[in-house]
C-alpha cells in the first residue's frame, strides 16, 4: 500500500537512480547532476489488465520501483528516479525473456517489424505523498534478422536483461529522428530533464539545474535530434558538445 503522505519534515539532499542499468547510469550523468545508484528488484507483473494500455503499464511498473525504493528508506532524504520499459508489438506487451527459447520467439517476432517502446518514468521525493510519473512511446524498426544474426546478437550475452530481448545499441534496430532514441536505450532523457525542471518538488531536490542533454545525445549518436527542442524547457541554453 502507498503512503497516504510524505515525509515533510527532512529535507531533500541526495538523487537516487534506483538501478543498476549502466546504460541509465551513462545516460543520467549527461544531466550533470551528482547522484547515487542502487538496485531494487520488483516482480514485472505484465499479465494484468494495465496491459491494455502499455504506457499506464509501464509508469505502474515504475511506480511500484519508487514504492520499494521508499520501503528500504531511499526516498527519506532523496529525490528517487525509477524507470521500467516494456516493448509493443501488435498490440502484445514483452517484457524481459524468461529463457533463451522466449528470447529467440521474441526476435522472430520483431524481426523486420516496427514496434514501440514505452518507458515508464516514476519521480519520488520525501514530500511525495505518492510518486508522480509518466511514460514516453517510441516507433522502433527492428532490422531484419536472418538466424546468424540473432545468434551473434545473443552472443553477448544481454539480451536476458531487456525489454524484447535487444538492446538498440547492439545495432538491431533504428529510430527516425522525430523519435527519442535514447527512450529505447535506457530513459527518456529529454523529457526526464524537462520534468526536473518543471516540478517544483523535484527541483528542490536537485544540488544544481541540470545540463540540457540534447548536445552530448546527437554528439555520441552523431546525429541531430528533431525531438530534444520540442520536449525541454523553453529558453534553455544547450551545453557545448563534447569532442572526441
Amino acid at each position: 500500500m502507498r503512503p497516504t503522505s510524505g515525509n515533510r519534515s527532512v529535507p531533500c539532499s541526495r538523487l537516487v537512480l534506483a538501478s543498476q542499468s549502466p546504460r541509465r547510469r551513462r545516460l543520467l550523468a549527461w544531466l550533470g547532476l551528482p547522484f547515487e545508484a542502487h538496485s531494487v528488484d520488483t516482480p514485472e507483473e505484465l499479465d494484468t489488465p494495465l496491459a491494455a494500455d502499455p504506457a499506464a503499464l509501464a509508469a505502474s511498473l515504475a511506480a511500484e520501483k519508487a514504492d520499494a525504493a521508499r520501503a528500504e528508506g531511499l526516498a527519506r532524504d532523496a529525490l528517487v528516479l525509477c524507470f521500467d520499459t516494456v516493448v509493443v508489438l501488435d498490440g502484445a506487451v514483452l517484457g524481459k525473456p524468461r529463457d533463451v527459447d522466449d528470447a529467440w520467439r521474441m526476435l522472430r517476432a520483431l524481426s523486420g517489424r516496427t514496434h514501440e517502446v514505452v518507458s515508464g518514468v516514476a519521480m519520488l521525493a520525501p514530500a511525495d505523498a505518492v510518486p508522480r510519473t509518466f511514460a514516453v512511446t517510441t516507433e522502433v524498426r527492428m532490422k531484419a534478422l536472418s538466424d546468424a544474426d540473432i545468434e551473434a546478437w545473443m552472443a553477448s550475452g544481454e539480451f536476458m536483461g531487456c525489454a524484447g530481448a535487444y538492446n538498440i545499441e547492439g545495432q538491431v534496430a533504428e529510430v527516425g529522428l522525430a523519435e527519442c532514441y535514447q527512450n529505447v536505450a535506457g530513459l527518456p532523457l529529454c523529457h526526464l530533464y524537462a520534468a526536473l525542471v518543471g516540478d517544483v518538488a523535484s527541483r528542490s531536490c536537485l544540488p544544481s539545474d541540470p545540463d540540457v542533454p540534447m548536445a552530448p545525445c546527437d554528439a555520441a549518436l552523431a546525429r541531430r535530434c528533431e525531438l530534444g527542442p520540442r520536449v525541454v524547457a523553453p529558453g534553455a541554453t544547450t551545453p557545448d558538445a563534447p569532442r572526441g
